[in-house]
């Protein structure tokens, strides 16, 4: 196999495998031996890949965001449906599957970016860049929405996005500490009455 392939293959592995205990038990709760152990990776491969722990936090941010903004470009990219309804799917998606599941499947962003914040710089810095590039997804389909009808309170795009975001972030957060759909169900709610012109 290319060294250069088996390389990649393995710093994927790694990294998947810390986002499955970074999910499980935060970051700071994520102890290097075992993930490795998790990972049948040697210490010292590790540090081949990666200069720190934070370094690999940032990595994991990085590569998780990747993944989320694809998904987000391929939900609102739905055939057959207007812009504020290829919206609105993509928040119904987010509500169903914490009703379904019982907790935010799978949000590495959700998981942590209260935990990390003042602990790292550069994995705050990941974190404020995802956040930026998901409010710029969403503005450019409020602006097909903006085409099609006035936005609430006479907003931009760019406004009713971070708005948006915002709102349903602050609603993971509080369903994830309280356990219950009810305020992921409220920001839906509340999503579904901006974009319906309430």
């Amino acid at each position: 196999m290319n060294k250069t392939v088996q390389r990649n293959e393995t710093r994927e592995h790694l990294l998947a495998t810390g986002e499955r205990v970074c999910l499980q038990r935060g970051f700071t709760g994520m102890g290097l031996s075992e993930m490795l152990a998790l990972a049948e990776v040697p210490k010292g491969s590790f540090y081949h890949y990666f200069r720190s722990k934070e370094a690999f936090g940032v990595a994991l941010l990085e590569r998780y965001f990747v993944h989320y903004l694809q998904q987000i470009e391929q939900q609102l990219s739905q055939p057959g449906l207007s812009a504020r309804e290829r919206l609105l799917a993509h928040f119904r998606y987010g509500a169903t599957l914490f009703i379904e599941q019982g907790h935010i499947v799978g949000c590495l962003g959700v998981k942590l970016s209260a935990e990390v914040c003042d602990l790292s710089e550069p994995m705050r810095d990941a974190l404020q860049h995802g956040a930026s590039a998901t409010i710029a997804i969403y503005a450019r389909c409020l602006s097909e929405v903006a085409a099609e009808q006035a936005l609430p309170y006479g907003q931009t795009p760019e406004q009713l996005a971070q708005r948006c975001y915002l709102l349903w972030l602050g609603a993971s957060l509080q369903s994830k500490i309280s356990r219950e759909p009810g305020p992921i169900s409220l920001a839906l709610e509340t999503i579904e009455q901006w974009l319906n012109g309430h």
